[in-house]
């Protein structure tokens, strides 16, 4: 990949009309690698107001918490609430490692991960109960079947509240929104949460209370099997299939500046997911109603499966996309002297980035494939503002000088983690990068410019050449970015 390649086919502008982003900082002189921890990135201070808003959702996901705690023991009996808390629990570990799986180039924070969760378990079960059982009721008094809840009024009540969560994070947490990895991940995670409060109460209600009271123990843990194999085993991907539909619109949603997109995307989403979620609801309504069991095989084969694999598909792919990412943004930080095209290309995949904290390792131990590790989630968040920049997400005064302080924490950032591992391989060339082409020093002592190759395949930074003092950030509309350092005279 040269300096001076297009990035990578023009797919962000397929994605979005991209106006001209922001100018780019020029780049530090090289640092001398430090001894030591190695850096890591600045933490945002809690203000007291954030700290209240933190403290308001721990208590009202707690107060939710112990409302369900307090129905399903209460209904369920002790015994039966414990059995049912406990194979509940057996898939949630694999399920929630798919979805972690998906955001390995650019993991999310652990506590929006747990927040996502724990709203999807606690908030959106205690709501959707509540007004489940009080359109059942309703429907009694009307003389209408109680199936009528499960088709009428769960879908939308249950999609609705799971998909309230990370709507939350969206409108007040944009900035941690890649897109529709970001989406998947955060609903996907909501419904898990869901799903295992939901399968306790048909383990341990519908499966072993059931079985017990009738005929004993041992039918009840006969019938916990039963529906564990149906209901986890078979359909478990249920709830996190429906929610995803919301993720994809809330995903598309964080990633454009269209105001008219930013609102029917979601809302075409969860529309979606309430209507899958119905349908699937409807097919064993049908078929105890009329007595025929194809109706069941012909939807779940017909219907659930390919949505299924779709979405699966849609996922790798989604995954893949956001590793290039940094292949369509971070040239023209190689362009401006910041980054070196060996470090792009070490970006670009899983396998690079392995290989490359390897490297680290072996040159600066594990402090060194700390710092690696740092240095690509740095670089990561970097492609993503850049992208958004290019996007035009930032329409306000505030949030562009806010994405140029965060770049500018984030170039920062590099620098210092990059500087950690540089220069300390006695295997690698001496070399120095200085925005347009490399300089290289041979055993013989000469030393003379070499252009990029199209294909670096050394994952291995070498030497930035010195530039000016940063000159600040321009307003939008620039109209390009500033032309390789000159390689300094006498510089080794």
């Amino acid at each position: 990949m040269r300096a001076d390649q297009p990035a990578m086919d023009g797919y962000a502008d397929r994605m979005a009309d991209t106006p001209p982003g922001s100018p780019l900082p020029s780049s530090p002189a090289p640092a001398a690698p430090p001894v030591g921890e190695a850096p890591r990135m600045p933490l945002r201070r809690l203000g007291w107001r954030r700290f209240l808003v933190l403290a308001g959702v721990v208590l009202f996901i707690a107060a939710c918490a112990v409302f369900m705690v307090f129905t399903l023991g209460q209904s369920l009996g002790l015994q039966a609430l414990l059995i049912g808390v406990v194979a509940a629990i057996l898939p949630v570990p694999v399920l929630v490692a798919c979805f972690l799986w998906l955001d390995r180039y650019e993991p999310e924070p652990l506590k929006y991960l747990i927040f996502c969760f724990a709203w999807g378990a606690f908030v959106s079960t205690a709501a959707s109960l509540t007004v489940n059982e009080f359109a059942a009721n309703r429907f009694a008094d009307w003389g209408l079947p109680s199936a009528l809840t499960g088709v009428l009024v769960a879908p939308f009540i249950e999609e609705l509240t799971k998909a309230l969560g990370p709507i939350l994070l969206l409108v007040f947490r944009r900035r941690e929104w890649s897109g529709i990895t970001d989406g998947l991940v955060y609903c996907g995670l909501s419904a898990v949460g869901f799903a295992m409060v939901e399968n306790i109460l048909y383990l341990g209600g519908y499966g072993f209370a059931a079985g017990a009271d009738r005929y004993g123990p041992a039918t009840g843990a006969q019938q916990v099997i039963a529906i564990f194999i149906v209901r986890i085993l078979l359909f478990g991907f249920a709830h996190p299939l429906f929610t995803s539909m919301t993720g994809v619109g809330l995903g598309i949603a964080a990633r454009t500046a269209d105001r008219r997109v930013r609102v029917l995307a979601p809302i075409g989403g969860l529309l979606l997911a309430m209507m899958l979620h119905g349908t699937w609801n409807l097919l064993p309504t049908l078929t105890q109603a009329t007595g025929e069991a194809v109706i069941m095989l012909y939807g779940f084969l017909g219907l659930m499966v390919p949505v299924f694999f779709g979405m699966v598909g849609l996922a790798v792919w989604l995954r893949a996309w956001e590793g290039r990412l940094t292949e369509r943004t971070l040239p023209d930080y190689v362009r401006a002297g910041w980054l070196s095209p060996p470090e792009v290309a070490a970006l670009s995949s899983l396998g690079r980035r392995h290989a490359a904290r390897s490297w680290a390792r072996r040159v600066a131990g594990d402090a060194g494939a700390r710092a690696m590790r740092g240095y690509q989630f740095a670089a990561t968040r970097l492609a993503l503002l850049r992208d958004g920049t290019l996007r035009g997400l930032d329409r306000k005064p505030a949030d562009q000088e806010r994405t140029a302080r965060e770049e500018r924490e984030l170039l920062d950032a590099i620098s210092a983690y990059r500087s950690f591992f540089v220069g300390r391989d006695p295997q690698a060339p001496v070399g120095v990068w200085d925005g347009s082409r490399y300089h290289l020093r041979f055993p013989d002592g000469t030393q003379r410019p070499v252009a990029a190759p199209d294909e670096p395949v050394v994952p291995i930074p070498v030497v930035l050449a010195p530039a000016p003092p940063p000159m600040g950030y321009a307003p939008p509309g620039w109209p390009g970015l500033r032309p390789g350092a000159p390689w300094p005279p006498g510089h080794p």
